[in-house]
């Protein structure tokens, strides 16, 4: 046996990609993270080496590859916020889609084997009846979910003529903290629903708003698929499995298949927290779909992927936690 193969996982500084950094490195896996630190935390990173520079970044990357002998590379990195994306949307086309194209063709040059992606459900846009299949059309309504389908073509269409083989994960709402407390998600001014609760719970925020409180969903608020960011992490360490065992490139979503409406998630919050939350209704935000859920047993089937975490008072508890420690550590 030669030495292990390395794994890069690129905006491992991450929200999510901390998460898998750190199960690929209790897996004893060799992992290498690259990330700019633009929106990630170098303390998040607790395995492995962080190179600090871009994606896009070919010299970064290809020298990487090469002295860490590379065979697999988890690209996380990517801007994610869909009012952004409307408003900047050659940046999300540069940051994600451009940086993305950049990756591969080291990729290529190195002969990397295995890529697992991570996408988004944002791919699907307006589905009709709420819930996506693998097979659901994909019509995204913004430039985020665009940046990220033209990726997932590029992969495709990669891997078509090379020996490349790819597992794109495509997210729902990812929601949750480390529940042994290590990591969470530190990004300022965030825009994730549980995490802007949380934040209000403890006194970060004043208020927090309901955008839309007419959708043709139960309560009049937007439904969506929360999972838990360890079981996503989770998932990552089985499409990694899933590749080493010559499975053939695909596309699985990531959710639970089924889903809480805005409404439901504050009530738990407050549930939770044992605060009343100052809740303010808005009017709707373009590119919002009323609901979206994951059909979510692909997955299960071709990874044996059994959730751990598909609990919404678990998922806000670990949410809840993690806000009260940032809080600690800034006074401290």
């Amino acid at each position: 046996m030669g030495q292990q193969k390395g794994i890069l996982v690129t905006g491992g500084a991450g929200y999510i990609g901390s998460h898998v950094v750190a199960m690929l490195g209790e897996a004893g896996e060799r992992v290498v993270t690259l990330d700019n630190l633009s929106t990630g935390f170098a303390e998040s990173v607790l395995y492995g080496d962080l190179v600090v520079g871009d994606t896009g970044d070919p010299d970064v990357v290809t020298a990487i590859l090469r002295e860490h002998d590379v065979d697999t590379v988890m690209h996380f990195a990517a801007k994610t916020i869909v009012p952004e994306s409307v408003a900047k949307p050659l940046l999300y086309y540069d940051n994600n889609t451009a940086a993305t194209r950049n990756l591969l063709q080291c990729c290529d040059e190195a002969g990397v084997r295995h890529f697992v992606f991570s996408s988004t459900a944002a791919v699907y846009g307006n589905p009709a009846g709420g819930v996506c299949g693998e097979d659901s059309p994909v019509a995204p309504i913004n430039p985020y979910g665009t940046s990220k389908l033209m990726s997932e073509w590029m992969l495709r269409d990669l891997a078509a003529a090379s020996a490349l083989r790819y597992v794109s994960l495509r997210y729902f709402n990812v929601a949750g903290s480390d529940p042994a407390g290590r990591i969470g998600q530190s990004t300022e001014k965030a825009t994730l629903l549980i995490k802007v609760a949380a934040e209000t719970a403890i006194g970060k925020r004043p208020s927090i708003s309901i955008f839309g409180t007419d959708y043709p969903t139960p309560d009049g608020s937007g439904v969506r698929d929360y999972i838990h960011v360890s079981d996503l992490a989770d998932a990552h360490l089985k499409a990694l499995a899933y590749l080493r065992a010559d499975g053939d490139s695909t596309v699985l979503n990531c959710g639970y298949g089924h889903g809480f409406s805005v409404r439901e998630v504050l009530q738990m919050v407050g549930k939770v927290s044992g605060k009343k939350l100052h809740i303010e209704e808005q009017p709707r935000r373009a590119g919002d779909p009323p609901m979206l859920i994951a059909r979510a047993e692909r997955i299960r089937d071709m990874l044996g992927w059994t959730p751990q975490h598909d609990d919404l008072e678990t998922i806000v508890k670990t949410a809840l936690d993690w806000e009260r420690r940032l809080l600690a550590r800034a006074a401290s």
